[in-house]
């Protein structure tokens, strides 16, 4: 299974150069298994670049949302193979109390905010609603819930035939309440279920403590609650996500050596950087 960042949210450049090292587009992260199988995770605007690259001889494409704030959804009328009239594309992501998925797509797949209604996309698209809890995606097992965000949001674990396992929680405020209260099993912490154990964890992380103390309920983590989630999940790799678009390069160099000085983890700790892969 090979996991590729196409999108990490942003950061601004580090004063004195002219782009960023940790990127500058919204979130959108691949996942490729056995068979072809690909997931593409979020659509923000790195899945314009990610559709570049992908080979025509491709026949299908699931591209599995979190959420529908606009961050994690603006680069998806610009993704070139859903203008291929060959190509199967599954979109799945969550529907609202009142609106379905289709009727929530198309508040944004259509006029004035975009020129081409969802309707017109000339690939075979097909729509699903989740959380299903589990889904099989060709090679790949997905597993998704809803996690505390402002919002209908789920995270998603996904393994191999192998039993390797990374999960996506972009936009996470996990609470920690079993962190607080040893005595209660972690599936009580938001997205405990879904990362407990995994290889590779990419987290939300774009609070300082002290810009999270300002921000509690906003729906995002601290760099310090990403690194104390993943003690408690007991994840092997982690990986800090959705970067504050005010931070600079320096300042999340900063930030994140702090934190790592504070909790001191026993996994491994990469930031997320566009570009970046991971085979697992």
């Amino acid at each position: 299974m090979k996991v590729t960042l196409w999108g990490t949210r942003g950061s601004l450049p580090t004063p004195g150069f002219d782009t960023s090292v940790y990127g500058g587009n919204t979130s959108c992260v691949t996942v490729k298994g056995d068979g072809g199988t690909m997931l593409v995770l979020d659509a923000g605007t790195g899945i314009r670049r990610l559709g570049m690259t992908i080979d025509p001889s491709v026949g299908r494409v699931d591209i599995l949302l979190t959420h529908l704030h606009l961050d994690h959804i603006q680069g998806l009328g610009f993704f070139a193979p859903l203008y291929r009239p060959d190509l199967d594309v599954h979109i799945w992501g969550p529907s609202s109390t009142k609106l379905d998925l289709r009727t929530r797509l198309m508040r944004y797949l259509s006029p004035p905010l975009f020129p081409v209604r969802l309707t017109e996309l000339p690939c075979k698209l097909t729509l699903h609603e989740v959380p299903r809890d589990e889904l099989q995606i060709g090679s790949l097992h997905v597993h998704c819930a809803q996690v505390c965000h402002p919002g209908p949001t789920v995270g998603y674990r996904i393994t191999d035939a192998r039993g390797n396992a990374v999960t996506y929680l972009p936009d996470h405020e996990p609470a920690l309440g079993a962190q607080s209260f040893p005595s209660l099993p972690r599936e009580w912490t938001s997205g405990g279920g879904l990362a407990a154990g995994c290889d590779l964890l990419i987290h939300d992380s774009q609070y300082s403590t002290h810009e999270y103390d300002q921000r509690i309920g906003w729906g995002h983590s601290s760099l310090r609650h990403t690194l104390e989630f993943g003690t408690l999940t007991g994840a092997k790799h982690v990986v800090p996500f959705h970067h504050d678009p005010s931070h600079a390069d320096a300042d999340l160099e900063k930030l994140m050596q702090q934190a790592i000085e504070e909790v001191k983890p026993a996994f491994r700790v990469t930031p997320a950087r566009e570009g970046m892969s991971f085979e697992l």
